[in-house]
């Protein structure tokens, strides 16, 4: 398995971000060949983390592309800043 980790900080509108990538984010992630999982919290004081779980690499690189191109297209006002994003092969899991 292969995970990617978001953090936006400077989040103007948590709940409206979290809607947004409920209703429009996460239905393009389902449809990413490899996808296993999708997290958005809430982390508060204006940060918002994303955590997308994948069977493989490839998967997780769709959901870079898929990611900056929403946050472009639908959450540019709400997420002012780019995120710091990790990724790499998921070595334990519980």
């Amino acid at each position: 398995m292969y995970a990617v980790i978001r953090r936006y900080e400077g989040v103007t509108d948590s709940a409206e971000a979290g809607r947004l990538v409920d209703e429009g984010f996460v239905p393009l992630l389902r449809r990413v060949p490899g996808f296993v999982a999708y997290y958005w919290v809430d982390a508060g004081d204006g940060v918002m983390v994303s955590t997308g779980i994948f069977a493989d690499r490839s998967g997780a690189d769709e959901s870079v592309r898929q990611a900056a191109d929403f946050v472009r297209d639908n959450l540019a006002p709400l997420l002012p800043n780019p995120p710091q994003v990790t990724a790499g092969p998921v070595v334990a899991a519980g």
